[in-house]
């Protein structure tokens, strides 16, 4: 054996680390109050300290459950920090989730507090009737801004707790095996799934993270997560960037075009993160305005596949370097990420080549490893073109999910993705089709198995199957196809509005067709490969 010292791998660690070497480097947040707020990691970590203390003084014990639905912001920052580094375990929501899809996930999860930003008042006192275990209810702000009367009895104002708390605590020494964080899957074929993280996972990823050819993090850079904090860890960004010490913006609830560029311009933010509906969004606004960036000059884009025109928009026109990346709730979620290597910049290699390379998903980093197989589990060749199963492995992928202790996810010792994808000779990956029938709008999953059975329940209907079809900004969009029972007559907007209120808005399928039969396989199942194949040039009413 060695002789070297061992310390855990440990979340408050990185907060620790960002205040004591980077103490000064700042954290700029845009308020839901309105204003923008800043601050530094050594303030951060006084305040997350003042929260762990908040928690001990609410009663929530070692390893339970506390919530969040709320924005990319400093006080979100801090839950990350306070609840994992204490020892409890910090559960984002995914606010665009509909009222009974949250109180499923507060139930099942039985989180004892919800921290929320003020904007979602409205939503939380929908859905705390329908979560009774649930001890309290936390705004993030102040008491200026607190409700003059709410349904809620039991609300408390966020910076009145830590006002009441003194900033000393020591961080405990846990085990870097137990769990930090915990977020669900989107529940495309039945109930969402946990995903329960650990300190060691989450530190390993952190540093993956910032490795040169993933998100090439440091303290030089500024940095910008679009992606929500509530959304798989914003892709590992609010724990890479401490780890670093680079500045940290966090844009808040204002992602339209003029509020990013705005706080790209003033902030200098040099790397940013998101999907593409977002960047389609800035890239409209800057073009219409006729504007440049200053400092902007690198992007992961995540969650859906980049347009290539998009990708060769902001390379050619503003000098963006786009990363495609792939992962998932399972992996942490980094896997891949897609950068050229030394021989790739070759000058013998013509540009439409790179950009080729760059377009796929991208080779796996260090800590995780993959394959892909064949309807046998034998591994496939690494040619560029057979197509399999993808599988993967590491360090920061799931082993099962939460609750599900016997239930072991993994195919001899790998974890099955749900993807079919190709593998080139260089170990760059590409996903080339789904196994799941999922849609992905603008790097959000909507179940089409919800949307068949909530059409199914309507008196006239006698079959429903919902696929995706191309769209524009969003990638993939619901189309609904309907069988109606013999003489039942249905309108399209009867349909929709037949959908109103039983899920998220943006679910809702943009088109409905009705067709005399559906195309059915031998074991009585809908065959919807058959249906993308018929209809994968279907044009969406207001597409052009």
């Amino acid at each position: 054996m060695g002789n070297m010292m061992s310390q855990p791998l440990l979340i408050s660690s990185i907060l620790q680390h960002a205040a004591r070497h980077y103490g000064a480097n700042e954290i700029v947040s845009r308020r839901v109050e309105g204003d923008v707020h800043r601050y530094t990691y050594r303030d951060c970590h006084a305040r997350a300290q003042q929260l762990a203390n908040v928690l001990q003084a609410l009663g929530v014990d070692a390893g339970q459950r506390v919530a969040t639905l709320a924005w990319n912001g400093y006080r979100h920052l801090e839950l990350y920090y306070g609840v994992s580094g204490s020892g409890r375990v910090i559960h984002t929501l995914n606010p665009r989730l509909h009222v009974d899809q949250i109180a499923y996930l507060l139930n099942h999860a039985e989180d004892q507090y919800v921290f929320f930003d003020m904007t979602f008042l409205p939503l939380v006192e929908a859905v705390a009737p329908h979560c009774p275990a649930v001890k309290g209810y936390v705004m993030l702000c102040g008491g200026a801004h607190m409700p003059p009367s709410s349904s809620l009895d039991n609300l408390l104002c966020y910076e009145e707790l830590l006002d009441a708390q003194a900033v000393q605590y020591d961080w405990p020494a846990l085990d870097e095996h137990a769990a930090s964080s915990l977020c669900y899957t989107s529940g495309t074929t039945g109930h969402p799934k946990g995903v329960l993280y650990t300190h060691r996972a989450t530190v390993l990823h952190a540093y993956a993270a910032a490795l040169p050819d993933a998100l090439n993090m440091s303290a030089r850079e500024v940095a910008l997560p679009v992606v929500p904090m509530f959304h798989v860890n914003a892709w590992g960004m609010p724990y890479a960037a401490p780890l670093t010490g680079a500045k940290l913006v966090l844009p808040g609830a204002a992602m339209d075009g003029a509020s990013l560029y705005e706080l790209f311009e003033q902030e200098q933010v040099t790397f940013a993160a998101g999907v593409p509906t977002v960047w389609l969004g800035l890239m409209n606004y800057v073009t219409q305005q006729q504007l440049r960036f200053s400092t902007f000059r690198r992007t992961i884009i995540g969650g859906a596949a980049c347009p290539p025109a998009l990708m060769g928009l902001m390379r050619s026109a503003h000098g963006i370097d786009v990363v495609h990346g792939w992962g998932m709730t399972e992996t942490s979620p980094l896997g891949t990420t897609s950068t050229l290597q030394a021989r790739h910049l070759d000058l013998a290699l013509a540009p439409e080549a790179q950009q080729k390379i760059l377009e796929k998903q991208g080779h796996a980093v260090f800590g995780i490893d993959m394959k892909i197989v064949d309807a046998d589990g034998g591994e496939l060749p690494w040619d560029g073109m057979a197509r399999g199963d993808l599988l993967v492995r590491g360090h920061w992928v799931m082993q099962h999910y939460y609750r599900h202790d016997n239930d072991d996810a993994l195919q001899d010792g790998w974890f099955a993705t749900g993807d079919v994808a190709t593998i080139d000779a260089d170990g760059y990956m590409q996903i080339a089709d789904r196994s799941k029938d999922v849609i992905k709008s603008g790097g959000e999953w909507i179940g089409s198995i919800d949307l068949e059975n909530i059409a199914m329940a309507h008196p006239a209907v006698a079959m429903a199957a919902c696929i995706g079809v191309p769209h524009p900004k969003w990638d993939e969009r619901p189309l609904l196809l309907v069988v109606l029972k013999p003489g039942a007559r249905l309108e399209r907007a009867q349909m929709l509005a037949f959908y109103e209120g039983k899920i998220a808005k943006w679910w809702t399928p943009d088109d409905v067709l009705f067709v005399d039969s559906l195309p059915i396989g031998a074991t009585g199942k809908i065959l919807k490969n058959a249906l993308r194949a018929s209809y994968c040039g279907y044009q969406l009413p207001g597409v052009a």
